[in-house]
């Protein structure tokens, strides 16, 4: 081979190590981010690996993100929106400055559809107490690729913030505010789901069984004359009965009081038994419930697996279609081509109406 042939290959060579090497980079982040909030907290990372948290914690907050994560390997961030995707940032659903009441929406640049796209809602996890809105396209991404679906990120108050109902007000305000948006985005605001992980999968769960209930709805943003029902859900390892989490084996005491759930609803579990099932979407099941995709690692040690058991028994049971996918070698952390197919078959069967 000539020295020519070096001079414009090599580079070629390089460039494509150093992507394939950043790719791998961030699936390694995806696959530790358990609880699928855009964030590493120390608990998430492998133990060969906890020795170096302090190292890649750049900032000090206690939380790796993304970025200090690829410079800790030496790469550099790839660009987080694919030019493929018109993305509409920091959108206020609740005529407040408050940060933590803004979503993000993407539309893809290219429609398949020359009429309003259907649009996917997710709502992050994070046990109610961290986690945001940034994480979620890398879940949307699939979707919008295909030019079939549109889909926002929302963020909502914490636990730190406010305690329960707040987080279920801020979802459904942030539904409503779709809808009266509907029409300046190009969106079909009766082709609607919400997708949630852990904690996000509670709230999604949540918005799935209370459409009737007042007192879920709350009073927040300009939309009050809109509801927020939806076309259907997905819950991803999301509790559904706080009183029941500690009967089963996990790495949280749930009862304890600054347990996640106890935080939530501003007491400990088992001394405040009105509130937990007050916030607990086994309460609200019947008949008009939307139908539900239910996904859950055998091994979570996090949300005991009977969390999805007894929520899909119960939607069952009231004559709601609820479609259950347990995974049996897969914890908190769910992804592969499994989960993948079944959540893509599940939303194209309701949201495009394709078999």
């Amino acid at each position: 081979m000539n020295k020519a042939f070096f001079l414009v290959v090599l580079p070629i060579l390089l460039a494509s190590s150093v992507m394939s090497k950043s790719q791998n980079g961030e699936k390694l982040f995806r696959d530790w981010d358990a609880n699928d909030d855009g964030m590493l907290s120390i608990d998430e990372l492998p133990q060969n690996a906890k020795g170096n948290f302090g190292r890649v914690d750049a900032n000090k907050d206690s939380r790796i993100s993304l970025s200090e994560h690829l410079a800790f390997l030496g790469r550099k961030r790839v660009a987080e929106v694919p030019d493929y995707i018109r993305a509409v940032r920091n959108l206020n659903y609740a005529a407040t400055e408050n940060p933590r009441q803004t979503l993000d929406l993407f539309l893809p640049k290219s429609r398949k559809k020359t009429d309003a796209l259907p649009i996917i809602v997710y709502i992050h996890g994070g046990g109610w107490k961290a986690g945001r809105k940034e994480g979620g396209l890398r879940r949307l991404e699939p979707f919008l690729r295909t030019g079939k679906f549109a889909a926002a990120s929302i963020n909502y108050r914490l636990s730190g913030e406010a305690t329960w109902p707040a987080q279920i007000h801020d979802c459904k305000a942030a539904i409503r505010w779709i809808k009266g948006n509907a029409k300046k985005y190009g969106l079909n605001q009766n082709k609607m789901a919400a997708w949630g992980n852990s904690a996000g999968g509670h709230l999604a769960a949540m918005l799935g069984v209370s459409g009737g209930q007042k007192e879920l709805a709350g009073d927040i943003g300009k939309f009050l004359q809109r509801n927020a029902r939806l076309t259907c859900i997905i819950s991803f390892c999301g509790p559904t009965h706080f009183l029941s989490m500690n009967k089963f084996p996990s790495n949280i005491d749930h009862d304890e009081a600054n347990s996640p759930e106890s935080r939530l609803i501003g007491g400990p579990l088992q001394k405040n038994k009105r509130l937990a099932n007050f916030a607990s979407p086994l309460s609200y099941v019947t008949k008009d419930d939307v139908p539900a995709l239910i996904v859950h690692g055998k091994r979570d040690n996090l949300v005991p697996f009977n969390q999805a058991e007894i929520f899909h028994a119960a939607l069952v049971k009231a004559g709601v279609s609820s479609e259950f996918l347990p995974m049996n070698d897969m914890g908190h952390n769910l992804s592969g081509p499994v989960v993948s197919k079944r959540t893509r078959d599940f939303l194209t069967k309701y949201l495009l109406a394709e078999n």
